[in-house]
């Protein structure tokens, strides 16, 4: 028995946002980030349970209104006041590993090209018209589907299409995303394109988390009973929801509470529009969630706390948030002016108070001991503040544009930006014959193998007859996302800390890319007595942002030890993750050295021509600086078979005035 919505205790932004898109699913849904253990998809699954029931015609398999039912539905048409029945809203959830075939429903090509029937089977955004579709871990969903999803929910259709063959229906639903932030972001253009977004963590409050406690507990030993004690809350919130939707047409947004909404957004540097007309819509549901008329200031506020976090302008491995103070100043500058009331003269007694001894106002804050003292206070002197001590980490360096490194050959992994490989979408490169249903039809290879047998199938006008076997579907290329390794030198060789921060840069700026890229990223550091796995493999890359700028430096260089500590992460992962090709990148300048001093050049090759037989594709980022330069990170990259780049070649502008030149030379 589901959970009741009025028993999650607190998560009070998250609930309001799923009831503001229960009240208004023009909003655009609402994505909830969070850790887990947090009540996200009990609160999500709870909602579809107070979310007023639907009348739907009678065998229609789209969920058609019979009011109004939808004129190009493929099971209509049909007449308006056609039989119908009520129903409860749906709830559909979607799995992290479904195909694009069963989210937006499937059509027989077989026997469209060969019967002329077209036989379309429904998929889950047909399923959620009208109610609720979840998404759990919608970070590890793949792009393309999302955007499937977020299209959809944006125009309340949907379509399939394939080779010219197409059907669409209505598709209106309330869209919820939840997702853990630590196995990885959504991409910036696709965080965008959710209408809310909430930050939910578990309370830190004993007694709150004892409330916590408590409830689920009483739930699990008496669902109905629980259910029961809950039941007339749940009947008056859902009563609520159907007359906030009544209202919902009749609220008015004033020219005044605009300007708010669009001086927010202005304040906050967001890129577009999406973000104003999202808060107006968002400001006029909380208007008539609240039982207001007219959209005011405070829905403003409420509605901006929840549409803006994700969109203002940040850097990527910065978590969504949104400053109050820079809101409560866009929202009074926004604010109408009041007629000014005629005040007293100018006589000291309503004006600025009179200047002090120094020339400064009285009462200014210029004496000793009030905020806006800026002199030394008695007994200190006025010396410079002695700088922080040096720390073990050393901060990096700006971010730049990375070049992008690939795996070589093609593979067959997940959807990504980074290496070739075989995958639902991309290029046509040829077409095969097909195992299973043909979701691809490759036109150009079945019109060849069907034209041989056309004399033998005894065809004698125009037009073509094709068999079951003349079909081919389409292989298509595209890219893929990796797993990419950092193994970091952290150790005394890498030389200055201006060096090492430039390292720490460069490999930031690697990140960053394998971020933009949907990677899998790992951390492994050596230095001092041996190596270690800073980050194990994750979606996560602001973890290993994070490890990364922490990673304290300095000590000798074991450099047999970071290879073999990868070779063994690289050999589990294979393990878990077979499809996934991995890239190693050592960042390191070559140098090798053990506990008691000497050259373990030897051991680091060995331990390197592990990595090589086992087909370890392979990057070497060459640290060495100095006017004299030994080769030893190129030298290391021979046994890898790996390519060997300078730190300064990392950078695409640098890869490009290289070409340039190349260019000019020839």
């Amino acid at each position: 028995m589901t959970y009741p919505f009025g028993a999650v205790v607190g998560m009070d932004d998250m609930r309001l946002a799923l009831l503001l898109n229960a009240v208004s699913p023009a909003i655009g849904g609402v994505l909830v980030r969070g850790e887990k253990g947090t009540a996200k998809s009990t609160a999500v699954r709870a909602l579809a349970a107070v979310l007023p029931p639907v009348d739907v015609v009678a065998g229609c398999r789209f969920a058609c209104d019979p009011a109004a039912p939808d004129p190009g539905c493929p099971d209509g048409p049909h007449d308006a006041g056609a039989p119908g029945h009520t129903r409860p809203a749906r709830l559909v959830e979607l799995p992290v590993g479904a195909s694009e075939d069963r989210v937006v429903g499937s059509l027989d090509l077989e026997r469209a090209l060969t019967e002329g029937v077209k036989a379309f089977e429904p998929g889950l955004l047909a399923a959620a018209h009208r109610g609720v579709l979840y998404v759990d871990e919608v970070n590890l969903l793949h792009d393309h589907l999302v955007d499937l999803l977020l299209d959809a929910a944006a125009l309340g259709t949907a379509y399939v299409e394939r080779e010219g063959v197409s059907v669409r229906h209505a598709a209106r639903f309330l869209l919820v995303g939840t997702m853990n932030p630590e196995e990885g972001e959504l991409r910036p253009q696709l965080l965008d394109r959710f209408g809310l977004t909430v930050e939910v963590a578990a309370p830190r409050d004993p007694d709150e988390r004892a409330e916590v406690v408590r409830r689920r507990f009483a739930h699990d030993a008496d669902p109905a009973g629980f259910a029961a004690a809950w039941a007339a809350a749940e009947s008056a919130l859902a009563a609520r929801i159907a007359d906030a939707r009544a209202r919902l047409p009749h609220v008015v947004l004033s020219d005044a509470a605009l300007r708010q909404v669009t001086a927010v957004c202005a304040a906050f540097d967001v890129d577009g529009l999406r973000a104003d007309l999202v808060t107006a819509r968002a400001a006029i549901a909380h208007a008539a969630w609240s039982g207001r008329a007219e959209v005011a200031e405070e829905d403003v506020r409420v509605a901006a706390r929840l549409a803006l976090p994700h969109r203002r302008r940040r850097n990527p491995f910065d978590a969504p948030g949104l400053d109050e103070g820079t809101l409560d100043q866009a929202l009074a500058d926004a604010r109408p002016e009041e007629p000014e009331e005629d005040g007293p003269d100018d006589d000291g007694r309503g004006g600025p108070p009179p200047p002090g001894p120094d020339g400064t106002p009285s009462g200014s804050g210029s004496e000793s001991g009030r905020g806006g003292h800026d002199g030394p206070s008695e007994g200190q002197d006025d010396a410079a503040p002695a700088p922080a001590p040096d720390r073990a980490a050393v901060a990096p360096s700006d971010p730049f544009r990375a070049r992008r490194l690939e795996v070589p050959g093609i593979g067959s992994g997940a959807s990504g930006r980074r290496s070739r490989a075989r995958s639902e979408r991309g290029r046509v490169v040829g077409s095969t014959r097909p195992t299973g249903t043909v979701t691809r039809l490759h036109l150009t290879g079945t019109v060849l193998a069907a034209a041989p047998h056309q004399v033998a199938r005894g065809r004698t006008g125009p037009g073509l007859r094709l068999a079951r076997e003349d079909l081919r579907q389409a292989t298509l290329e595209g890219r893929e996302g990796n797993l990419v390794l950092f193994l970091v030198d952290a150790s005394g060789s890498m030389g200055s800390r201006q060096r090492m921060g430039a390292v720490k840069g460069a490999v930031l700026s690697l990140l960053l890319d394998a971020y933009q890229r949907r990677d899998k990223v790992g951390l492994v550091t050596f230095r001092g007595a041996g190596a270690e796995v800073a980050l194990p493999p994750t979606w996560s890359v602001e973890a290993a942002a994070a490890r990364l700028t922490d990673l304290p430096t300095g000590g000798r260089t074991p450099l047999a030890a970071g290879l073999l500590r990868a070779h063994e992460v690289l050999r589990v992962e294979r393990v878990r993750d077979p499809q996934r090709r991995p890239l190693l990148v050592v960042v390191t300048d070559g140098r090798a050295t053990g506990a008691r001093g000497g050259s373990h050049l030897a051991d680091a090759h060995a331990a390197a021509g592990l990595l090589a037989a086992a087909g370890t594709a392979s990057v070497v980022v060459d640290c060495e600086s100095g006017p004299v330069r030994l080769g030893l990170a190129g030298a290391l990259g021979a046994v890898l078979g790996a390519e060997t780049l300078r730190l300064e070649e990392l950078a695409a502008d640098a890869l490009a005035a290289t070409v340039r030149t190349a260019r000019e030379a020839a």
